[in-house]
């Protein structure tokens, strides 16, 4: 057996170590956490991904009230009082369920941005084989065993985990708190987590003197996951030290992501450099339930929500208190969303492109994106399909907050996205501009319902743009136009309906940061 490869299976063998009752697995080689290549860049910022698992209901967390209408002709029995939805600084279009109270008053300070409709072009709605395509960063046909992050950090760390911890890099690259490691933090040959299971034996390991080993393929490797303990229980030092040196916080509430931030908020005060930490919080599977059958703003989900938002905001208050609200941003992202229309069991079955949100004092606050377009009746199958794909988010963060190059962007990403204004990239220098363009000017078409024949017309500003053609499930059908265009204007595709059946289509542009879709209709 190679080496690395042993490494990669063994590593999981180590029982996880805990502060305060929770689980902590160490994420040494996490891609976006490379201490060497974010030390290139001489910045000490951190990110939080938190994943709400089991799948989202989009709709009823971030609503569309310029549709309400339409919204509620499809799933009335859990649809939010027009009068109860949250209301957003500026944005009468959109609101937010009425849990949400913290992420309103979040949002209202500039420190909450909503990304509409993130997803990709053929979704999938399987809770394992989504969650592997958002790890990983991969399409829904494309199947990789390494993680978005874990290519990151192996464009800096090919030989990690040789000779670390060192002087220079003393810190976990990535923790993630509970669950086993994800494929987030999979490297192409070394799986980067670690987990170790009581802060006491990690003396016990460091101060002991090795027993010798045979001099045999088996005793080499003996050798090495000796080693490779040492260096696990080198690192929990690390960070029990950092977690004892907090003693005093923000009161979080009384849930499980919430006992996860406030861990991560004191090993980020606590001195650790380390650049990327995971934190879970499920029960998002709600196909039953989903709100009270009498007053549908309270419910299983609304109680998932106001969790979200109350212990995302203690976090921002407790970085803002210990005075490294600078130095962190969040995102929250779900497997994928659910249904348009409800089902009779008041629930919502798996769905495809959903909201996600981004937190911090460096975000860009608002709203990315449009409300998605609803139909006037939505069917079981009906989906909302995606307008911002997932891995332009993962490629603005990797960009603007850890200021990755762009010869390391397609090494990391696998294909070119866009860079999404979504973080104030003057933090690696970087000039951002906002959408030039608004709501349907941007896309149209004639006649619109269509038999034969639509003219569709986009605007461009020149450069990459593609335009496609989407059913109502929310997967791409037909790439109309994939091209780069050497000047901005108006540009024309005509779609012939000859092939197509009678029903509800999307049309979807994407130019730069510049992506919106619209409903057509044939007949």
């Amino acid at each position: 057996m190679e080496r690395r490869k042993f490494i990669r299976n063994s590593l999981a063998l180590l029982t996880p170590t805990i502060i305060s009752g929770n689980p902590i697995h160490i994420l040494q080689d996490h891609p976006i956490i490379n201490p060497e290549l974010l030390a290139s860049v001489n910045n000490d910022r951190a990110l939080v991904i938190i994943q709400l698992s089991g799948g989202n209901d989009g709709l009823n967390t971030v609503i569309p009230i310029s549709s309400y209408s339409k919204y509620y002709n499809a799933r009335a029995n859990i649809a939010i009082p027009e009068n109860k939805i949250l209301k957003l600084e500026g944005y009468d279009a959109t609101g937010l369920n009425p849990a949400m109270t913290s992420f309103q008053k979040l949002f209202n300070e500039g420190k909450l941005n909503i990304v509409q409709s993130v997803g990709y072009p053929q979704p999938n709605y399987s809770h394992f084989r989504a969650t592997d395509i958002w790890m990983s960063g991969s399409d829904s046909n494309q199947y990789i065993n390494t993680g978005w992050m874990g290519r990151y950090l192996d464009t800096t760390y090919a030989n990690y985990p040789e000779a670390y911890p060192n002087d220079a890099n003393p810190d976990p690259l990535a923790i993630q708190i509970g669950s086993i490691t994800s494929l987030t933090c999979q490297g192409p040959v070394v799986n980067m987590g670690l987990s170790i299971s009581d802060p006491s034996s990690f003396y016990n390991l460091i101060d002991g003197t090795d027993q010798a080993v045979p001099n045999t393929n088996g005793g080499y490797e003996l050798s090495f996951v000796r080693r490779i303990a040492k260096q696990s229980n080198k690192y929990g030092v690390r960070i029990k030290a950092a977690s004892d040196s907090v003693t005093q916080q923000v009161t979080y509430p009384n849930n499980s992501l919430a006992s996860q931030l406030k861990i991560v908020a004191r090993l980020i005060k606590g001195g650790l450099q380390t650049k990327v930490y995971l934190v879970n919080y499920g029960g998002f599977d709600t196909h039953a339930g989903q709100t009270n059958s009498t007053d549908t703003t309270i419910g299983v989900h609304a109680n998932l929500l106001n969790a979200v938002s109350e212990s995302v905001n203690a976090f921002q208050n407790d970085m803002k208190g210990l005075e490294i609200d600078d130095r962190v941003i969040g995102m929250t992202y779900s497997e994928f969303g659910r249904r348009i229309k409800s089902n009779a069991s008041g629930g919502t079955d798996h769905g495809a492109a959903a909201p996600l949100f981004l937190f911090g004092k460096n975000v860009r606050g608002g709203v990315f994106g449009d409300n998605p377009d609803l139909p006037l009746s939505a069917t079981v199958n009906d989906n909302i399909p995606y307008q911002n794909d997932f891995r332009s988010v993962y490629n603005s963060i990797l960009k603007n907050w850890f200021c990755v190059n762009e010869t390391n962007e397609l090494q990391i990403m696998l294909k070119k996205y866009p860079t999404l204004p979504l973080i104030n990239a003057s933090v690696c220098g970087i000039a951002m501009e906002n959408s030039v363009f608004s709501g349907n000017s941007m896309i149209n078409n004639y006649p619109n319902p269509f038999n034969a024949f639509t003219r569709i017309e986009f605007k461009t500003n020149g450069g990459p743009t593609l335009l496609q053609l989407l059913d109502t499930t929310g997967a791409v059908i037909k790439v109309l136009i994939d091209t780069t265009y050497a000047y901005a204007g108006m540009n024309s595709y005509t779609l012939f309906g000859n092939n197509l059946h009678a029903g509800v289509y999307y049309i979807r542009v994407q130019n730069g940061v510049n992506q919106y879709v619209k409903t057509i209709l044939k007949v």
